[in-house]
């Protein structure tokens, strides 16, 4: 398949080269692009300069802080990312949280948590509890923080 660009595709593509170029640190690059596990700090400094260019949550609605982006500006930040070394978005916060909290969430919910997903305020996890694995003695009800 030939993939061709519109111009105004080729000038996103660009803007977002310049951009993950001049703010992915070196150490940061080499360690995403040489498969070593990043800190909590690395991604979230990452994420942060995604928020302050307002780009950490592409596929949420623009009225939640979304892009507005086309499936294939999507597509092409995707690739510019991955292809500087640029570490992915943490997913449980802003592609697993909050869609749920978008769609069943109320409004005091959403004003409050949505902007602390996108800026990294909060930090999300997942936990799995298997019957018969010993979360079900009552460890997995304890609190956590990620």
């Amino acid at each position: 398949m030939e993939l061709i660009l519109t111009p105004e595709e080729e000038a996103f593509r660009q803007e977002v080269r310049a951009f993950v170029t001049a703010e992915v640190p070196e150490e940061l690059r080499r360690k995403t692009m040489t498969g070593f596990r990043l800190s909590k700090e690395e991604h979230v400094t990452w994420q942060k300069k995604l928020f302050e260019k307002g780009w950490v949550a592409p596929g949420w609605p623009v009225e939640h802080g979304g892009t507005g982006w086309t499936p294939m500006e999507k597509h092409l930040f995707e690739e510019e990312c991955a292809a500087a070394g640029a570490p992915p978005v943490i997913a449980f916060g802003v592609t697993m949280v909050a869609p749920v909290i978008m769609a069943f969430g109320n409004d005091a919910q959403k004003d409050y948590y949505l902007p602390r997903i996108l800026r990294s305020d909060d930090w999300w996890c997942q936990g799995y509890s298997e019957p018969g694995s010993g979360s079900d003695l009552g460890v997995a009800a304890l609190p956590r923080r990620c």
